[in-house]
């Protein structure tokens, strides 16, 4: 599609194939811990109008492999892009969070949602992937993501953010058809979306289950896991002459790697609270592993970061198959210097 990749790294490691050295990227690397972050986003006026430029989202994707020495670049954008397109009005309130005018909650509200064609109301994000993927010029690879068809449904049925769940765990229980009604239109969503990224150039793709933790493990499996390997099963799996390896993160999810190393994806996003060396053994050598830095070690003093970040390196132990991330994403009010030396730690770390 575009020039040679210089540097696979990130590739390799999320296939299990050596590698001279842990590959690293970070979760929110591009956003608002960073100063250039935020003239950018001063100068789109808001989240959204940020998210829907394919110029500025190029822009901000690129800001933190401009600034420091990582391994992949990640799409900028968010895993409400979905409903936006589906009109249930979205907005982003300066220090709430996401708000939907229009919460899905009834057989009728889903009956009334359009189903986006990625090529027309999606097509922000197809054309930020493509312009994006032609400015890395080969440097690194481009990852593409979707949030989860639960975590996405949590926060339309929800109409924001949440902390009870109220609304979808009442329909779960009341109405199981209904949520799963719901979560059958959004993998199917969700697959156009992932897959209409890989034909535009992304190289790697994640699921990112922000809430699947919510649940208990019975429910985990029916209403999150179940929609994930749907999705995992129907991706394009090679683009560029090459596979395009597939990334599943459930945050809180610590507990059932070895059911979701089992849905066929390529790796497994770990949080900070479980080991990687029981994570690995979880796994069996699967699929490869990703993470898992606590994200609130980047306030670390520089000496304190570095042996945190050795930690992590060494409860993987040696072999191929791990990519070092945070646990979560980036917090806006992280020093990039912080983010600097962890880089330069794990690129330094000889592989045993």
């Amino acid at each position: 599609m575009t020039s040679l990749l210089k540097n696979d790294l990130l590739l390799r490691a999320l296939l299990c194939e050596p590698t001279p050295r842990r590959p690293i990227w970070l979760m929110r690397q591009a956003g608002r811990y960073l100063p250039e972050y935020r003239a950018t986003r001063a100068k789109a006026g808001s989240f959204m109008a940020l998210c829907t430029n394919p110029d500025l989202a190029c822009e901000v994707t690129l800001q933190p492999i401009d600034r420091f020495p990582l391994d992949a670049a990640i799409l900028f954008s968010d895993i409400l892009t979905i409903p936006h397109a589906m009109d249930v009005g979205l907005e982003f309130e300066a220090g709430e969070g996401p708000k939907i005018a229009r919460p899905v909650r009834s057989a009728a509200d889903i009956d009334k949602l359009k189903i986006p064609d990625p090529g027309h109301e999606l097509r922000y994000v197809i054309d930020a992937v493509a312009l994006i993927r032609r400015e890395l010029d080969g440097r690194v690879p481009l990852i593409g993501f979707a949030g989860s068809p639960w975590t996405v449904g949590t926060y339309m049925v929800e109409g924001g953010g949440s902390k009870t769940f109220g609304h979808i765990k009442r329909m779960m229980y009341e109405s199981p058809a209904l949520l799963h009604r719901l979560l059958g239109v959004l993998v199917r969503c969700t697959i156009a979306y992932l897959n209409a990224q890989i034909a535009a150039g992304a190289q790697a793709v994640m699921l990112f289950d922000t809430w699947g933790g919510v649940l208990t493990p019975a429910q985990y499996e029916e209403f999150s896991l179940r929609y994930m390997q749907q999705v995992i099963e129907a991706l394009t799996r090679d683009a560029d002459g090459r596979r395009v390896p597939r990334i599943v993160f459930t945050k809180g999810g610590g507990a059932w790697l070895a059911k979701i190393a089992a849905i066929g994806c390529d790796a497994v996003g770990v949080d900070w609270t479980t080991d990687l060396k029981t994570a690995r053994a979880a796994v069996g050598g699967r699929v490869a592993l990703q993470g898992n830095l606590d994200p609130s070690a980047l306030f670390a003093p520089p000496d304190t970061l570095r042996s945190e970040t050795l930690r992590v390196l060494e409860s993987y132990g040696e072999g191929p198959g791990h990519v070092f991330n945070l646990g979560h994403g980036i917090t806006p009010d992280v020093d990039p210097q912080r983010v600097a030396v962890l880089v330069e730690t794990v690129r330094n770390y000889v592989i045993g």
